[in-house]
């Protein structure tokens, strides 16, 4: 099975496309930090406002996860 010279370049290309700030493992570690933000403002017993918030930050941040991990390296 031979591969042709075009589906060698096409990840080149496609990669080229992306921003470099859009790029999967930046924001994975983006989408992570948010997560672990959610997380520490449902645990802190002091801020009934970020105890309040931190159920829709932690689904955002998961959103966000499962979103840029379709995202090329």
């Amino acid at each position: 099975m031979s591969v042709s010279p075009e589906t060698m370049r096409t990840p080149a290309i496609a990669d080229r496309r992306w921003p470099r700030w859009a790029r999967r493992g930046r924001m994975e570690m983006a989408a992570c930090i948010v997560i672990t933000v959610g997380l520490v403002m449902m645990l802190q017993p002091l801020a009934l406002t970020l105890f309040t918030w931190s159920f829709a930050t932690t689904l955002f941040g998961t959103v966000m996860f499962i979103v840029v991990s379709k995202f090329p390296e």
